[in-house]
C-alpha cells in the first residue's frame, strides 16, 4: 500500500518558526469513496499567509491545530476516482495541505492544463499570487496611466506580478525588495522603472529619489519601517493597497508605525484585502493573467525545494527573505 507523507504542526511558534515547530509522519494513503477522488501531488506551495495560520490568534481563517496538518495549495494528478467530474488523469490545484496524496469530493478545486503552462505556475502567476496582485492593484487601488505605483517585496510571487500590471496600465513602477541582485532582476527582467534596496544605508532617501513625484498607489506586502518610509511619500487622494505584514509574522513586538498623521493630512484610502473574499473576480482575473502571460507581457521566476522533507527548511527561509522568487516544493 502506497504511504503518504505529511508535515504536521507539532508545536506554535513563540516567535521565529523553527524547524522543531513541524513533525513529518507517514499514514497509509486512502481509496476514494463515493462522490471522492484521489490526488498525487506534484507540487507545494509557501506563502507567508501560513505563518499566521500557525498562531492561536483570532484571524480571517480558521488556524491549523497542533497536530494538524499544515494547510496549504498543492498542484496534483488524479489518480483515482469515484467522482463524476473528475477522472483520472487530470490535474488539479486545491488547499490539498503539506502532504504527497490527498482526498477531495471536489469543493475549492479547479482543474489546470499542462498544456497552457507548467504546472507549477498555478501555484504561482496563474494562481492565488497572481490573483493577489490583479484584485489588490485593479480591482482595489485602479491605479490610472501616469502615476507612481510602489510595491514592497518586489521580487517575489505577489509583488514581481503587481509591478508588471502596473507596466501594464501605464503606469511608474517602483519596487522595493532585499539586496543588489533582486533589484537587478525587477528593473532589469521585470521591466520596473526603479527598485530601491531596503538594506541599503538612507533607504527613505533613496526611495523619495525613486518616486520623484510622488506615490499614487502603495501596495504594501512587508510593513514595519517599509511601510513607514512609503507613508512619508504618498501623494493627497493616493491609495494603499494592504496585502501582508511579513516583517511582522514573527516580530516579538509589533512595529510602532509612525507616519499615520499621512493617511490624515493625504486623505489616503487605505484598504486590507483577502484575496479569497473575491473569489467571483477570479475567473476574469485568471483570464487577464494567462493572455497577458501568453504574450509574453509578464514574467516569473520560482525557488523550488526538493521533496516533502525540505518544506519547513524552505518555509522559513521565504520568510526571512532567502527565496528569489515564487516558493515552491516538488513533490515529485
Amino acid at each position: 500500500m502506497p504511504i503518504n507523507r505529511q508535515i504536521l504542526l507539532a508545536a506554535r511558534p513563540k516567535g521565529w518558526v523553527t524547524e522543531e515547530n513541524f513533525k513529518l509522519v507517514e499514514q497509509p494513503v486512502l481509496a476514494p469513496g463515493a462522490g471522492q477522488f484521489g490526488v498525487r501531488n506534484l507540487w507545494l506551495s509557501l506563502d507567508p499567509y501560513m505563518r499566521g495560520r500557525m498562531d492561536d490568534a483570532k484571524s480571517y481563517a480558521p488556524q491549523v491545530e497542533v497536530g494538524g496538518l499544515m494547510v496549504g495549495a498543492t498542484v496534483g494528478e488524479v489518480i483515482a476516482s469515484q467522482h463524476p467530474g473528475f477522472n483520472v488523469g487530470e490535474f488539479v490545484s486545491g488547499a490539498f495541505g503539506w502532504q504527497e496524496y490527498a482526498l477531495s469530493d471536489g469543493t475549492g478545486v479547479r482543474k489546470v492544463d499542462p498544456s497552457r503552462a507548467p504546472l507549477s505556475y498555478y501555484l504561482g502567476v496563474l494562481g492565488m499570487p497572481g490573483v493577489t496582485a490583479w484584485v489588490g492593484l485593479l480591482d482595489i487601488a485602479r491605479p490610472q496611466a501616469g502615476e507612481t505605483v510602489v510595491v514592497s517585496a518586489a521580487s517575489g510571487a505577489v509583488g514581481s506580478v503587481v509591478g508588471q500590471l502596473a507596466k501594464i496600465a501605464g503606469c511608474r513602477a517602483v519596487g522595493i525588495a532585499g539586496g543588489k541582485a533582486k533589484c537587478d532582476y525587477v528593473v532589469d527582467e521585470l521591466g520596473f522603472d526603479a527598485c530601491v534596496d531596503y538594506k541599503t544605508a538612507k533607504f527613505h532617501d533613496r526611495l523619495r529619489a525613486a518616486v520623484p513625484k510622488g506615490i499614487d498607489v502603495c501596495f504594501e506586502n512587508v510593513g514595519g519601517k517599509v511601510f513607514d518610509s512609503a507613508l512619508r511619500l504618498m501623494n493627497p487622494f493616493s491609495r494603499i493597497t494592504l496585502c501582508g505584514l511579513v516583517s511582522q509574522y514573527n516580530a516579538a513586538a509589533p512595529y510602532g508605525v509612525k507616519n499615520m498623521r499621512s493617511l490624515l493630512v493625504n486623505r489616503i484610502r487605505l484598504q486590507g484585502f483577502i484575496v479569497s473574499d473575491r473569489l467571483e473576480v477570479w475567473p476574469r482575473a485568471l483570464d487577464d493573467l494567462g493572455r497577458w502571460l501568453g504574450e509574453r507581457r509578464l514574467k516569473y521566476r520560482e525557488a523550488v525545494a526538493q521533496g516533502l522533507e525540505n518544506a519547513p527548511r524552505a518555509f522559513i527561509g521565504m520568510l526571512r527573505g532567502e527565496n528569489f522568487g515564487k516558493q515552491l516544493v516538488q513533490l515529485r
